[in-house]
C-alpha cells in the first residue's frame, strides 16, 4: 500500500467517523502494543519500553525496544486479528469523545432533531452526529409524538459516562420556550430585548416578562412580532401552547399586576417578610385574575416568586394556599376549579382574553 493510499484509508475513516487521521493513527498504535503484550508477555515485560511505529507510506507495523527492532516474524497478520476489537472499541471511543464535546457546547441550546423511534418509556431522537434521549419526565403530556417527526429539542444534561444515548433532551423544560424566542427574534440575540422571567406549565400556558436595555425598543412588541407572526412561530412549534407576554418592573407592586393581566387590578398589598401579596380586583374581574382551574393566578405568582391570594370587591377570596389544601384531599388525576371562598355558590370559572390590555399579549384565546 502507498503511502497515498494509507492515508487516504485513515482520512476516509476520519470522516466518517468525526475524528481526527492522527486519532486513528494514536488507537492503531496502542492496539498493536496491546496485541504484543498479550502474544509475547515475556518480551513486553522486559525493562526496555516498547513502542510502536505505523509506516504511513506501507502501513507496516515496526516495534522497537530502545533500539532494537523486536518485532516478530508476520506479527502484522497476527496482530491484526487480535487487535481487531481493540482498534473498533478504540475508535467508538475517540467518535464518541468528539461527540460529546461538540454536544457540550450546545448544552442549554435549542437544537433541531427527528423523533427516531419509541422506547421503554422514552423517545430516541436523532440529532444528525449522534442519538440522543427524551425521558418520559422530559415529554409533554399532551404533545402528538410520532416516528420521523421533526421538533426542536433543549439540549438538557450530557453523561460521557453512559455508553449510549448519553445526552438528554427536552420538550417540557421551560428553557425550550426561552431558547425558541432566542432563535426567533432579533432583539433577544441582540441583548435589547431580556427576557428576566418565564413560568411554564408545559402543553398548556407559558407567561414570560420581558424588559428592553435599549431606549426606544418595545420589548412585549417585539416579542409577539408584526401581527403576532413571531409569536405564532414558537406556540406552532410548541403545539399550539399559549404565550403571555408580560412586560418585567422592578417594582413588585407593578410587576404583579402587569402577571396578573389580562385582569384589572385596584390594588396589591406585598409582605415582602413572607413573600406574598393580596390583590384585589373588582367582581366582574375575579375570574380573569384567577383564569381557568387557577392557571393565571398560579403561573403569576411563579413568575414573580410571591404567593398571591385574590380578593374581590364584594369580600370573595381565592387563596393558593388553601387552594393546595383542598386539591391535596382530592383524587389525584381529576383536575379542580379554582377555589373560592364565599358564602354563594360561585358558578365554573372560565378564562377571557383583553386585547386591549398593552401589558400582554396572547396568541390564541
Amino acid at each position: 500500500m502507498t503511502r497515498s493510499e494509507f492515508m487516504a484509508a485513515i482520512k476516509q475513516i476520519a470522516n466518517e467517523r468525526g475524528i481526527t487521521a492522527e486519532e486513528i493513527v494514536e488507537t492503531l498504535e496502542r492496539a498493536m502494543l496491546a496485541a504484543y503484550t498479550k502474544d509475547y508477555p515475556a518480551q513486553a515485560s522486559e525493562n526496555s519500553e516498547v513502542v510502536v511505529h505505523i509506516d504511513e507510506e506501507s502501513g507496516e507495523v515496526v516495534l522497537m525496544q530502545g533500539s532494537t527492532n523486536v518485532t516478530p516474524p508476520g506479527f502484522g497478520r497476527i496482530a491484526a486479528q487480535t487487535a481487531k476489537q481493540v482498534i473498533l472499541q478504540g475508535v467508538r471511543e475517540a467518535e464518541k469523545q468528539a461527540v460529546v464535546t461538540e454536544f457540550q457546547g450546545k448544552l442549554g441550546e435549542v437544537v433541531p432533531g427527528m423523533l427516531q423511534r419509541f422506547e421503554r418509556g422514552s423517545w430516541l431522537v436523532d440529532l444528525g452526529r449522534t442519538v440522543a434521549i427524551m425521558p418520559r419526565e422530559e415529554q409533554v403530556y399532551n404533545e402528538e409524538y410520532r416516528n420521523n417527526q421533526r421538533q426542536k429539542f433543549y439540549i438538557k444534561e450530557i453523561n460521557p459516562e453512559l455508553p449510549r444515548n448519553n445526552i438528554t433532551v427536552s420538550r417540557s423544560d421551560s428553557k425550550l420556550v426561552e431558547g425558541l424566542f432566542e432563535l426567533e427574534i432579533p432583539e433577544l440575540q441582540s441583548k435589547a430585548v431580556v427576557i428576566k422571567a418565564l413560568s411554564r406549565e408545559p402543553g398548556s400556558r407559558s407567561k414570560i416578562a420581558v424588559a428592553s436595555t435599549q431606549h426606544g425598543v418595545d420589548p412585549v412588541g417585539s416579542m409577539v412580532g408584526q401581527r403576532g407572526v413571531r409569536v405564532q412561530t414558537v406556540t406552532d412549534e410548541l403545539q399550539g401552547e399559549k404565550m403571555d407576554i408580560i412586560l418585567w418592573s422592578s417594582d413588585t407592586e407593578e410587576f404583579i399586576k402587569n402577571a396578573l393581566s389580562p385582569a384589572q387590578i385596584v390594588k396589591v398589598t406585598i409582605d415582602e417578610k413572607n413573600k406574598t401579596a393580596k390583590v384585589e380586583v373588582e367582581e366582574e374581574e375575579l375570574s380573569l385574575a384567577i383564569g381557568k382551574e387557577g392557571q393565571n393566578v398560579r403561573l403569576a405568582s411563579k413568575l414573580t416568586g410571591y404567593r398571591i391570594d385574590i380578593v374581590s370587591s364584594t369580600g370573595q377570596v381565592f387563596s393558593q394556599e388553601v387552594k393546595a389544601k383542598k386539591e391535596s384531599e382530592e383524587s389525584v388525576g381529576e383536575p379542580t376549579a379554582p377555589i373560592v371562598e364565599t358564602t354563594e355558590e360561585k358558578e365554573s370559572l372560565t378564562e377571557t382574553s383583553i386585547d386591549s390590555d398593552p401589558k400582554t399579549k396572547e396568541t390564541t384565546e
